[in-house]
């Protein structure tokens, strides 16, 4: 039997939980207040989808080995789908102006389109479009 899920919940550790509410907030997502306190936020992607927010030492309880750096070296880069185009270039504008670095430049292959960047603690999000056209 296949191993099947109905949700994800992606863990990132953060220097400074608040800083990144507002980093997030800023780019348009919103956060689970029922899963939010001092040490960790619950931000909402989709119905389906999720990031906890965790301040580094909290991580830190959910894990023997050492923190990677992200600025410095990357375990993951989190991929989120856009309706559209438009709509990959306004989420990463957004991130840029709300204090993120552009980890990539924007690459079209014609049928699919991404962009990506990294948020103030330097984890990697690429934003990517495809038509349906595209997809077999």
């Amino acid at each position: 039997m296949a191993v099947q899920a109905d949700k994800i919940f992606v863990n990132l550790p953060v220097k400074d939980l608040h800083n990144s509410i507002d980093f997030f907030s800023q780019i348009g997502f919103e956060f689970n207040a029922q899963f939010t306190d001092e040490n960790a936020t619950c931000m909402v992607i989709s119905e389906n989808i999720f990031v906890m927010l965790l301040v580094e030492n909290y991580f830190k309880s959910f894990t023997k080995k050492d923190i990677s750096d992200a600025t410095q070296t990357t375990e993951v880069i989190v991929a989120l789908s856009a309706e559209s185009r438009e709509q990959v270039d306004e989420i990463v504008n957004k991130a840029l102006a709300a204090g993120g670095k552009t980890s990539n430049d924007p690459v079209d292959h014609g049928f699919m389109y991404g962009w990506s960047f990294q948020d103030i603690d330097g984890h990697l999000w690429e934003l990517m479009y495809m038509e349906e056209s595209g997809v077999n």
